[in-house]
């Protein structure tokens, strides 16, 4: 299930009046994590609170290996402490594990506050995906990374589940949402391809899994909408395949609205935003019985799509679901909702160090 209450939360959010958000995923870049992070802050704005997200743009960086599009904030313990000291918080979120994340996690423990995580990515399947790194390493890694805080936000039950297993404490439930004045069925865009269109959406990075989608055998036409490292490499290896490149705003709704089917072939995604895009555009949905996937199309209760360990199957599946089923469910995920879960999530620091 999506949704679990926790009992006694350690403070109400109504008393955390100045939160900061520490996070190494932020602005320019363009993926699940910033959408939800900016998202909500605006949406915790728009309810009172003063809130400082603190990323990599404030910063001296370097290009994230493999990976150039992301950047990496150089040293920042010192101006990240000045800037925490300065705004005096009343709740801190460490959003990510990179440097910054690194940075605020040990100014917090070295000043004895409290703090709060999030786990947002599959960062260990995505590293042993790049560089053989066993995830089971990374795993302890990050165990020690969060089990330092006073919670750890998680977006599923079964993101819930696994970690638990793997020994993570504190952890609270934590949903997504979807922007509906933005996501909608209508317009949809004439792709002016042969139907029916399989749709993929997002980064087009090695951990989406998206060579699963590329190589099926299905009918009509298989289309890109996003970009990413391995966009020309994929491009050149699939030649019949349309790559769109990226979209925003109103053009990205009606990429998603033209499609008849969208493939969401990753197996390491910890929620999936496009999928709530996809459903909110009237799209219905394939994708593998993973998290993310299971536990929203799951949840649903008339069909959204399909899920199957043969993705051609599901998708298949999915191209027989009544597209009017979608966006009535996709309509239940508020991001006021998930604002106001991610506060009462937050603990208080305890008083600042002077």
């Amino acid at each position: 299930m999506l949704y679990q209450q926790e009992p006694d939360p350690l403070l109400a959010f109504a008393g955390l009046s100045r939160i900061l958000i520490v996070t190494d995923a932020w602005e320019p870049q363009v993926n699940g994590v910033v959408r939800t992070l900016r998202t909500i802050a605006t949406e915790m704005r728009a309810m009172g609170k003063i809130v400082e997200v603190v990323g990599p743009d404030r910063f001296n960086t370097m290009p994230m290996p493999s990976y150039p599009e992301i950047k990496l904030a150089l040293f920042p313990g010192r101006k990240l402490a000045k800037i925490i000291e300065s705004f005096q918080p009343d709740a801190l979120h460490v959003a990510t594990e990179g440097p910054l994340g690194l940075a605020a996690r040990a100014y917090a423990k070295k000043k004895g506050l409290h703090f709060t995580t999030a786990f947002h990515t599959r960062f260990a399947e995505y590293l042993e995906a790049r560089t053989r790194v066993p995830a089971r390493l990374t795993y302890a890694w990050l165990r020690r990374f969060h089990n330092a805080g006073c919670g750890v936000m998680v977006a599923t039950q079964s993101l819930r589940d696994e970690l638990t297993s793997r020994g993570f404490t504190n952890i609270r439930s934590w949903s997504r949402g979807v922007d509906l004045d933005a996501f909608h069925a209508a317009p949809r865009e004439a792709w002016n391809l042969p139907g029916p269109i399989f749709a993929y959406v997002g980064r087009v990075a090695v951990e989406k899994n998206l060579r699963a989608f590329l190589t099926l055998d299905l009918p009509g036409s298989k289309l890109v909408v996003g970009d990413g490292p391995q966009r020309k490499a994929l491009q050149k290896e699939f030649p019949g395949v349309h790559f769109a490149g990226a979209r925003h705003g109103a053009d990205l709704a009606k990429a998603y609205a033209g499609a008849d089917v969208f493939v969401f072939p990753s197996k390491t995604d910890t929620f999936g935003l496009v999928v709530l895009e996809a459903l909110a555009c009237g799209l219905p949905v394939a994708a593998y019985p993973v998290t993310g996937p299971k536990d929203i199309l799951g949840e649903a209760p008339l069909p959204v799509g399909a899920m199957d360990e043969d993705l051609r199957i599901a998708c298949l599946k999915a191209l027989e679901v009544d597209r009017t089923n979608c966006r009535p469910y996709a309509e239940q995920f508020s991001w006021r909702a998930c604002a106001e879960r991610f506060m009462d999530n937050l603990v208080p620091v305890q008083e600042m160090a002077k």
